[in-house]
This record gives structure tokens, sequence and C-alpha cells, in this order.
């Protein structure tokens, strides 16, 4: 019964090494077959025309136009987040457990678009 369980052994630990060790295998032949049918990347032209340079400094220059375009109107939604937001709390101060005001559900409302509109600028993607 011991030989059994050692044999059995001795083939689980070898199962489990071979392809580790990279001796057979299919991920170790995988690696070490050329890659025919590739071809190296093109390489790089390091000089580039003033035409090309100039196209580049605009296209940062507009880039940055834009982030900071998008950063005033983030400060703006967040500064009306913020009045909004005050107004709503000073409607629910105002009103008890048995009224409920239309203009909290208004501003409630309002709060929920603007701060919409606030995540998807956050995110870049207007």
């Amino acid at each position: 019964m011991l030989p059994k369980r050692l044999s059995l052994f001795s083939a689980t630990l070898l199962a489990v090494t071979l392809p580790v060790t990279g001796i057979c295998g299919p991920l170790s032949q995988a690696r070490s077959l050329p890659q025919g049918d590739q071809q190296p990347p093109p390489q790089i032209n390091q000089q580039t025309s003033p035409e090309d340079q100039e196209r580049a400094k605009l296209e940062r220059e507009m880039a940055k136009k834009a982030n900071e375009e998008r950063q005033a109107a983030l400060k703006h939604d967040t500064d009306q987040l913020l009045k909004l937001s005050t107004e709503l709390k000073d409607y629910v101060d105002k009103s008890n457990e048995n009224v409920l005001s239309v203009e909290v559900i208004k501003k409630a409302g309002e709060i929920e678009k603007l701060a919409h509109r606030v995540r998807e600028k956050m995110k870049g993607s207007n």
C-alpha cells in the first residue's frame, strides 16, 4: 500500500514541477518558438519638421485651455452646488414632519442634476 501512495505522490510531484520548471509543456514551447509573422516596431524618427512641432505646440495649448475652462466650470458648478444645498437645508429646517414643501423636492432635483454634471466634468467627458 505504501508503494502505491509513493508512486501516486511521485506522479503528482512530477506533474506539478515539470510545467513550472519549463522542462516540458505547451507554455515552455510557446515561449521558445520564434515569432516569424511579427515585424519589429517601426523606428520613430526623432527629427520632426517645424510644422509638426508647431502643430504639437498648438495642440498642447488647446488642451491646456480646455483644462482651464473645465476647471473654471467645475469651480462655478461646485459653488452653485453649495448654494443649492444650503438653500435645501434652510427649507428643511423651516418644515416639520407633517409638511413637505414642493420647493424641497425641486431643490433636491436641482442638486442631483448639478452633482451629476460635476461628476461628468470631473471624469473629463464633457
